[in-house]
């Protein structure tokens, strides 16, 4: 079993910068695969960027590649959301989701077995 619980959102100007941070408990947060994903009102939730359990492979939806980057500590168990040059279509609630025995990356969040609550990102223009 895995909890996830997000911290670190809040409202930003556009061009503005902001770190997520995600903290895990459970014993399998070495062996998981992490992704972030975000849902903004009246939309479907969508993928933003994962990095697997080895912390070798990662990919970024297109949208925020080069401004997004997702980083992991595993001695504390947490994975981060550095997001530079936000804009206001990146406000959204973002969530964090784990994917258990070291299995690959994964854009699909169905594809993951553990999530946390999400904090709200709001970008003002």
């Amino acid at each position: 079993q895995v909890q996830l619980v997000e911290t670190g959102g809040g409202l930003v100007q556009a061009g503005g910068s902001l770190r997520l941070s995600c903290a895990a408990t459970g014993p399998t947060f070495s062996t998981s695969t992490m992704g972030w994903f975000r849902q903004a009102p009246g939309k479907e939730r969508e993928f933003v960027a994962a990095l697997d359990w080895s912390g070798r492979t990662t990919d970024y939806a297109n949208s925020v590649k080069g401004r997004f980057t997702i980083s992991r500590d595993n001695a504390k168990n947490m994975v981060y959301l550095q997001m530079n040059g936000l804009k206001p279509e990146n406000t959204a609630i973002y969530s964090c989701r784990a994917r258990a025995r070291r299995r690959m990356v994964a854009t699909d969040p169905w594809k993951y077995d553990y999530w946390g609550r999400g904090t709200q990102v709001t970008v003002s223009p």
